[in-house]
């Protein structure tokens, strides 16, 4: 009986020596942040003054366009076979051209599910026609996720919500952040 006792005990003080020493340390950390200034990025308020992203940021699914305004896509379907999870739908039927008298395909319908996207870049290497790309727009938040099921033939980019963002946003500093303190 004085056995099981000795280790019940030596246990609880074993659990309390473990306990004083986590606490310690969380007081030592929070402690530390507590009296030091800290070094904020303040993202929604000043985001078109400051926020920074990487030009080769993959963000979203767009077409390329020609000097005319017409997309480049040819509807060859390879973009959408080398999806590795299938978030490119492509309708396309054949049709007669008038100037050669030859039959090719034309794009119905090109659709891009961005909340299904690995962001791979799989099908922009796929295409031989340079036709899709991959911009850094990233605030693509939306509350219905069949918002986030794009039709790009029908659409044309403008860029994104944030001034120079394809450029990369804001000039990138080392060590520099957009600093608030309390």
């Amino acid at each position: 009986m004085e056995d099981k006792n000795k280790t019940y005990f030596s246990e609880l003080g074993h659990a309390l020596k473990t306990l004083a020493v986590g606490m310690k340390t969380t007081i030592k950390e929070y402690g530390k942040d507590y009296w030091t200034n800290k070094s904020t990025e303040q993202y929604p308020e000043n985001r078109k003054t400051t926020l920074h992203v990487s030009a080769r940021h993959r963000g979203r699914l767009v077409f390329k366009r020609n000097e005319d305004g017409s997309y480049k896509c040819t509807a060859c379907t390879l973009c959408e076979k080398s999806c590795p999870n299938g978030t490119i739908k492509i309708v396309s039927h054949m049709a007669e051209d008038p100037e050669t008298g030859r039959k090719k395909k034309v794009l119905d319908d090109y659709r891009y599910d961005l909340g299904d996207c690995m962001f791979c870049q799989l099908c922009t290497n796929a295409c031989n026609f340079d036709a899709i790309e991959f911009t850094n727009d990233f605030e693509n938040a939306v509350f219905d996720r069949n918002q986030l099921v794009l039709h790009l033939d029908k659409e044309v980019y403008q860029g994104g919500s944030l001034p120079n963002l394809l450029d990369g946003g804001a000039e990138w500093q080392v060590g520099k952040f957009n600093t608030k303190t309390k």
